[in-house]
Formats: C-alpha cells, structure tokens, sequence
C-alpha cells in the first residue's frame, strides 16, 4: 500500500495497526472518584433528589476498582461512612417497618456495591473495624473473613468512626458528609460534638454518665481506662481516675433527617 509523502508518520502506523478501544466502562472507572461519589450521594438524599444513578454506579462497579480507587485509610473511611450512612436514608425512608426487628436488619445483606450485596454488619464491623467480631466487644477478631472485606478493609482502626457512623436511631450520631482530605478535623468535631451532647459528670458522685457505644465497642476505645482517657481529653471529666462509668439507655426511636455541616 502507497501513502503520499505528505502523510505524518503516526498517521501511518495507526493505519497499519488495529486500535482496540477501552470499554466505556472501563474509561469511567479510571476517571470517577468513589469518594466524590459518595459524597453526592448524601448531597442527593439531604436536598430530596433522586439517587438511583449513584446507586447503580456503586452497584456494577468491582471489588477491584473499588480497592484501586481506595488507597489510603483516609479514603476508605469516608468512602465507607458516608456509603453507610446514606443507604440508612434510603433503606428506611422506604422501609420503616424493617427497624422493627433490629437485629435482622443490620445483618441482612441488602447493599448492592461491587457487584455483591452486602450489610451493614460487614460495612461497620468487617470493613471500618477491620473484621472484628460483631459480638467481641472490640476485643475479638473473625476467624474467617471473604475476599470483599479482606480487600477493602481498613488498615488501621479508628475509634472515631462510632461517633460518625448514623445507624438510624435518635441516640445515633447525626449524619455529617466526610471527605478524605478533612476526615482528621471532621472526626475530631464529630467526636467532641457527640461527647459533649451525650455526657454528664457528678461531681458529688464522682459519676460519669456515657453513651452505650463505649460499652459495646469497649476495647476499639482501650477499655475503661481507654474510656475515661478519651473523657478527660475532651475535658468532660476533671480527672481519669477515681470516676465511675456508667452507660445510659440507648434510645432506639427511629429518627431519619439528622444532618449537620463539619
């Protein structure tokens, strides 16, 4: 075959090769940021718009894609808090009558992301607590844990995520929209935020009344010790020894629309 003279080099060689093209899909992985998605998705649910978009992006992407786009701790947990608590929204807007049997709900796989369904058991305990057991008290890891959550899981565990995550409930933390580059300073606000509301200290008792996440999440916080550390830091009690614990009641009352701005 002639070309004319005039004809660029690089005109040549495309001609004489044949140019595979990158899927669509494949040029929208390399180019969507999870985190920024994630982020609209509880933009969406807190202005009343319709989320279906986001929601069958995260769910045909892969566990591949989604690691590759997740590299650091910081990325992961935004990514993971804001997914969790915008699928609360969506879940029981539509279904209130699920939060009837609790239990039940948190374990039932009904999160379509990467192609799997998956609970919010495994978001929060296998993936933000990095595959401890449900029932450890943050003391027990799982024996046995799948490709999803060995794959996507944190590296480092981070207290700070039971003061973020929303789990639908009056007594849950509000929902708040976190971004990788600022997750330092939002979990450091969300915290003392949420421990200021939810603690009171008798100083003729030398009592301190706490919310039941420290209880049932013990050891992520260090035990009691680790507790009461945490309690004087935020200045909510005068020292870290000589004071007594002691959990309040969880109020379970379903309440949905709990926002605030980081």
């Amino acid at each position: 075959m002639k070309f004319p003279v005039l004809v660029p080099l690089a005109v040549l060689l495309l001609s004489c090769f044949k140019i595979k093209e990158a899927p669509l899909s494949e040029v929208t992985s390399q180019t969507t940021s999870f985190n920024l998605l994630s982020e609209q998705f509880l933009e969406r649910i807190i202005a009343g718009q319709d989320t279906e978009e986001i929601q069958e992006q995260l769910a045909n992407t892969s566990i591949v894609e989604l690691r590759d786009a997740l590299k650091t701790d910081a990325q992961r947990y935004a990514f993971w808090i804001n997914l969790y608590n915008a699928y609360i929204q969506v879940i029981l807007r539509e279904h209130p009558e699920d939060y009837e049997d609790r239990s039940a709900f948190f374990a039932k796989p009904q999160i379509p992301i990467a192609g799997e369904l998956v609970s919010f058991a495994k978001i929060e305990h296998g993936i933000l607590r990095k595959s401890q057991w449900e029932l450890g008290l943050g003391y027990v890891r799982k024996w046995f844990t799948d490709t999803f959550e060995r794959k996507l899981r944190v590296v480092k565990r981070e207290y700070r995520i039971h003061f973020a995550l929303n789990c639908g409930a009056k007594d849950c933390p509000p929902v708040a929209i976190y971004n990788p580059e600022r997750l330092e300073e939002q979990l450091q606000k969300s915290t003392t935020q949420f421990l200021e509301k939810s603690t009171t200290y008798d100083a003729a008792k030398k009592e301190v009344s706490v919310t039941s996440l420290f209880n049932w999440f013990r050891g992520d916080f260090g035990g009691k010790s680790g507790i009461k550390k945490i309690l004087k830091a935020h200045d909510l009690i005068p020292d870290s020894k000589g004071v007594d614990l002691r959990y309040t009641n969880y109020d379970w009352t379903l309440a949905l629309d709990n926002f605030i701005t980081l």
